[in-house]
């Protein structure tokens, strides 16, 4: 019997969806969005964070100045209660997602060796 990848890969999101971890995610963010000063935080940090990432997959260096700014940027943002709460959920989906990862690759793991 053949199976339909796509359908389970449909039922794996809708069970993130109705996840723990999600819903805890999705609580820390809304709480984040609802406090101004947390969001101002939080977005700052995310673009500081993609500029980054960009750079990065672009092949360009990132300046000391570069570094020294995330840095400090992620020292205040996880001083706020709200922000690391967020931080914390996202770390734990991110264990979760990673566990599946290693499930759905184990197939090819085993053809590999």
């Amino acid at each position: 019997m053949a199976v339909n990848l796509y359908d389970s890969a449909y039922a794996l999101e809708k069970a993130i969806r109705e996840s723990a971890e999600y819903a805890q995610i999705k609580q820390a963010y809304n709480e984040v969005n609802a406090d101004p000063q947390a969001k101002q935080m939080f977005d700052h940090f995310r673009q500081i964070q993609m500029n980054l990432q960009q750079k990065q997959m672009m092949g360009q260096e990132i300046s000391p100045e570069e570094i020294q700014q995330a840095q400090s940027t992620v020292v205040n943002v996880q001083q706020n209660e709200k922000i690391a709460r967020l931080m914390q959920a996202e770390q734990r989906m991110s264990m979760v997602i990673a566990e599946l990862n290693q499930v759905i690759m184990k197939p090819l793991e085993e053809l590999y060796g």
